[in-house]
């Protein structure tokens, strides 16, 4: 059964609305816009439902969305359809997402964090397609994991399952989720930024040459892409680094496959990109690290979604709000 899908998201930087047709083999994203997110919630709703209503009119005068999903940063509350304060949306303060969307378009409508969102279209369209037990972990800007536990996505007693950033890794490390050596420090992109500015300033020190200088720190250029490229040009510190991430994401990995024994753990954005590097420590680790028997159930999984998972996230949201 194929059916038409709208999706919004909502960041601190860049609000996107799309809308595709989902069927058994996957999903087609037909029409997307974005742009910068306005200065208040009610601009946001606004822009987002008439870019929404713009891609269906390109669809023909009659085209209406099954139903509506939302992905947004949390804290959430998903029940009630609440944006509860993140830290990225200023002034986002108990805001109402949905009823605005039921109202305007008349179809069901749900609201997801982002980590569930794209739990939720990699298990429906991915990689974890054909699982029951299934973890995604973001691994960009920050980290964090949605979780499929026996065949449903599981958000906790109050949306707070699968945080798992704020985990700490380590009594000294760089600051992830508010928190000096967590999981999230030293596994998303400015974890691995301010990791290497701190090696970097060690091997200054010791008189040591790297690609990875701190003048390019201070100009904003030392980046996880960059770290990875000089990785790939056999910069010695750039390589230390991403072992260390790949020990740490390993170790993260390991309780996860302790804890949930999932099938699959599929992970997005740095590590999808960068498999070739981070995948031989993270396996390493993970053998090391996990029980044999969990880990032998488990495949670790690179985002099959990859660039377009951010546009199949809020897709995925509108089909979960047509199931029971």
């Amino acid at each position: 059964m194929r059916r038409l899908l709208g999706g919004l998201d909502i960041g601190g930087t860049k609000c996107s609305a799309v809308i595709g047709e989902a069927s058994e083999s996957g999903i087609d994203i037909m029409g997307k816009t974005s742009f910068p997110t306005p200065s208040s919630p009610e601009e946001t709703m606004a822009a987002l439902m008439a870019a929404l209503e713009a891609l269906l009119s390109e669809q023909g005068a009659a085209a209406r969305p099954d139903a509506v999903g939302v992905s947004c940063g949390g804290p959430l509350d998903s029940e009630a359809g609440l944006v509860l304060s993140p830290p990225n949306l200023p002034g986002w303060d108990g805001i109402d997402v949905l009823t605005p969307l039921r109202g305007r378009f008349g179809v069901p409508a749900a609201l997801q964090n982002d980590a569930n969102a794209c739990a939720l279209a990699e298990w429906r369209w991915g990689a974890g397609r054909g699982t029951r037990h299934m973890a995604f972990l973001t691994f960009g800007t920050g980290m964090g994991a949605g979780l499929i536990l026996n065949g449903r996505l599981y958000t906790g007693a109050n949306d707070m399952a699968g945080e798992v950033g704020h985990i700490r890794m380590r009594d000294e490390g760089p600051l992830g989720y508010g928190k000096p050596g967590s999981f999230e420090g030293f596994c998303s992109g400015g974890g691995m930024a301010r990791l290497a500015i701190g090696m970097a300033e060690e091997w200054a020190q010791g008189g040591k040459k790297t690609a990875l200088t701190i003048d390019a720190a201070d100009a904003g250029g030392l980046t996880a892409r960059r770290i990875f490229e000089a990785a790939h040009e056999g910069d010695e510190l750039a390589r230390l680094v991403v072992r260390v991430t790949g020990i740490e994401l390993g170790r993260g990995l390991a309780m996860m496959v302790d804890m949930l024994n999932p099938e699959a753990i599929v992970i997005g954005s740095i590590y999808a990109r960068q498999e070739p590097l981070l995948a031989p420590i993270v396996l390493e680790t993970l053998r090391r690290e996990a029980l044999p028997r969990s880990l032998a159930a488990c495949r670790i999984l690179p985002s099959q979604l990859r660039e377009n998972v951010g546009d199949a996230a809020s897709l995925s949201v509108a089909m979960h709000a047509l199931e029971p």
